[in-house]
């Protein structure tokens, strides 16, 4: 018995002192999860259910509308589009008007090839968020430090793929119907089918299963000739042709960069920027059809990165290979075509 005891407890010690070392050799992962699960529980905790919203005389009716809009949403996307059913999008978390995530991206300076951080589970990740902001713009500064190219953008929404319960974040109400519709059923689409270490592929098909499924809910809700889904239409026009214009654009440089690997970086520096301006100026020339001021003009202060033309290359790549696939085998039946995915590609 005595033997037995000091087995254990050898066996204890050693699984301590095990325990302690992953924990030194993982440090900066550990401390990321544990501030990312904090900032995650702080969200979750402070919100609350949508009925309560739905309920009090102080909510303003017009977004009751959308909150609404999202339950319909929810439930198109269970019942007609066979996405997983969670606990998601049932609450609501009032950000006060406020960004609350910020998210890290970075890229070689002369190449199309993102930096990635690996985590347990999920696999190598181009991309790094935070809810503090400070935090998010040390990391950008000391990626930039390592002469990389740098972007940081606040996500409309993200999935944590069914680990907690995703509420609806109160920015999201100022979408258009269409935009919401389409913002919903990309997040949920995460929580059905997430391919370990493809990151470029989650994206883009969350992409096109929130674009396609977006286009069926308002026609099944507002119908074919409505405001809503005309207005969609329009707007998803306009940004397809933004997204091809930046997708050549990134194949552009993704030449330049092949055909001058060898080149001093002075010249790599000038004939990047060179042709990114070209990209950029070239924006003009879309036949857009939203009143707005030239497209151009958004980088009039500081041009788009590597990391820029990246994270389009993330979103949209690939819409031409799920499109073919979705017209051809399966004739345009999205849900069919899902659950030929999600029985495909097991869910982690």
């Amino acid at each position: 018995m005595r033997r037995f005891r000091s087995i254990v407890k050898r066996l204890f010690i050693a699984l301590g002192v095990l325990l302690i070392v992953l924990t030194l050799a993982y440090w900066e992962l550990v401390t990321y999860g544990v501030m990312q699960a904090r900032g995650q529980l702080h969200i979750i905790w402070n919100a609350r259910p949508v009925e309560e919203y739905l309920s009090s005389p102080h909510f303003p009716d017009s977004l009751k509308q959308k909150l609404e809009l999202i339950t319909r949403v929810r439930k198109y996307a269970i019942d007609s589009l066979g996405l997983k059913d969670t606990r998601n999008y049932k609450t609501l978390y009032d950000q006060q008007g406020r960004e609350i995530m910020w998210v890290v991206m970075a890229s070689e300076p002369y190449a199309l090839k993102a930096k990635e951080w690996t985590f347990p589970v999920i696999g190598a990740v181009p991309y790094k968020g935070f809810f503090d902001r400070e935090k998010a713009l040390a990391l950008a500064r000391e990626l930039e430090a390592e002469n990389l190219d740098v972007n940081v953008r606040n996500p409309g929404g993200w999935s944590t793929l069914g680990w907690f319960t995703d509420p609806i974040l109160s920015n999201m109400l100022r979408r258009s119907d269409g935009d919401l519709a389409n913002l919903i059923i990309h997040e949920m689409s995460h929580a059905t089918i997430f391919v370990k270490d493809s990151v470029d592929f989650n994206e883009n098909l969350a992409t096109f299963i929130g674009d396609r499924g977006a286009e069926k809910f308002l026609i099944a809700y507002y119908g074919p000739s409505s405001d809503e889904y005309l207005d969609y239409i329009r707007e998803d026009h306009d940004y397809r042709l933004y997204t091809e214009h930046m997708l050549r654009g990134a194949g552009k440089l993704d030449s330049l960069y092949r055909a001058i690997e060898s080149a001093p970086i002075e010249k790599k520096k000038r004939l990047k920027e060179m042709m990114i301006r070209e990209i950029v100026e070239s924006l003009d020339t879309l036949s857009l059809h939203a009143d707005t001021p030239k497209p151009s003009l958004r980088f009039q202060e500081k041009l788009p990165n590597n990391a820029y033309f990246l994270n389009f290359m993330r979103y949209q790549a690939k819409q031409d290979v799920f499109m073919e696939e979705y017209q051809n085998r399966f004739g345009g039946d999205l849900r069919a075509y899902i659950a030929h995915l999600a029985e495909k590609y097991p869910f982690l």
